[in-house]
């Protein structure tokens, strides 16, 4: 029995994407589809990194044309992913060597914003991405020591900078220029703002998919200019569930709205506590503020995180839990959270700036 190819997109019209829930065909993840006689092949090409799935996804498309297509032959379905850029604010130019820009935000301190930045960037990497983190708090940086990074960054051209790296990512911190872990910057606004343009611009990021900036908390004047000048393609707003801590989260959001950032969702960290003796789970700051705020707001719940110990101590470490302990249930969650951010960027415009050729004007 011989098939065409609109035979083999009218069966994958019918199979849904368990992360993406659209179908392969709308989500145009179906290429290459070849008929020869009964046999078949196709590439699946998701918008979104997904190696802890990838086998799954084949093993399900193949099963599904092999249900659809009676009488059929050899299937032979190659799954593999692709990042592209995506759009940001009007205006402002994408980084050069960065595809994507996901900032991590807060409206308040102490909520586990870095935390749960670097965790999710290392997610995206364990996912199969190339990925970087800006730390953008330069009076807080804590990303160096998180990722166990130490020393200073290289120049190989006196002008620009070769970001640092650890546990398969790049990175770059005020924290790695300063001497001392304990020097505090004692800086006004456009200093900072000026910093982090010069560590934003002048790091040779190597062909990012995403670069994950951790924003200092709040709502202010740095914050802003921040959120003016890079070129974020979805922001993540990190809060607990306790009232204080959520009425700050709602600022964050409306600011990111007000200058035409999108908002890929939110994330409710220190959720439940887990007792480290006995593993009972209990809502010590209180239950559902994080999916209530979603449901005002209309945005997406990306998930919930525990309290756990375990988080605090391989994190301050310099082995940030997805990498301590990758196969844990808490990394799991980190890695279900950094997936559906992946999905819902890949679910945006796209940017087409770099398929226009750039006008020179010169006096001959």
């Amino acid at each position: 029995m011989s098939f065409s190819d609109t035979d083999v997109q009218g069966a994958l019209k019918n199979l849904i994407d368990p992360n993406t829930k659209k179908d392969f065909v709308s989500g145009k993840s179906v290429k290459n589809v070849k008929v020869s006689g009964s046999d078949v092949s196709l590439d699946i090409m998701l918008g979104y990194p997904a190696k802890s799935v990838m086998d799954e996804i084949r093993a399900m498309v193949e099963a599904h044309l092999k249900k659809s297509l009676p009488g059929a032959g050899k299937i032979s379905v190659n799954a593999s992913s692709k990042v592209v850029p995506h759009a940001v604010q009007r205006g402002v130019k994408l980084v050069e060597g960065v595809k994507n820009i996901i900032a991590v935000a807060s409206g308040k301190g102490g909520v586990g914003k870095s935390t749960t930045a670097v965790n999710l960037a290392l997610a995206l990497a364990a996912e199969g991405a190339r990925v970087g983190v800006l730390d953008a708090d330069i009076y807080g940086p804590s990303q160096p020591t998180m990722l166990g990074i130490s020393g200073q960054p290289k120049s190989v051209d006196g002008k620009s900078l070769e970001p640092m790296t650890n546990h398969g990512l790049q990175a770059m911190s005020i924290g790695f220029m300063i001497d001392s872990e304990d020097t505090p910057m004692v800086w006004r606004g456009p200093m900072v703002t000026q910093a982090l343009d010069q560590l934003l611009h002048q790091t040779r990021w190597d062909d990012l998919d995403y670069l994950v900036v951790d924003l200092p908390p709040g709502t202010g004047d740095i914050q802003l200019s921040l959120a003016q000048k890079v070129p974020v393609t979805g922001a993540v707003i990190v809060t607990t569930p306790q009232d204080i801590a959520l009425m700050d989260a709602r600022k964050g959001l409306k600011m990111f709205e007000k200058v035409g950032i999108k908002i890929v969702g939110i994330v409710e960290n220190m959720s439940t506590h887990i007792c480290s003796k006995c593993g009972h789970e209990e809502h010590i700051f209180g239950a559902g503020g994080g999916e209530k705020m979603c449901a005002d707001y209309n945005v997406e719940f990306l998930g919930g995180l525990p309290l756990d110990i375990r988080i605090r101590e391989q994190t301050d470490s310099g082995n940030p839990t997805v990498v301590a302990d990758p196969d844990g249930k808490i990394a799991k969650e980190y890695k279900q959270i950094a997936r559906r951010i992946a999905v819902k960027v890949a679910d945006m415009a796209q940017d087409h700036s770099a398929a226009f050729p750039k006008i020179v004007v010169q006096n001959t």
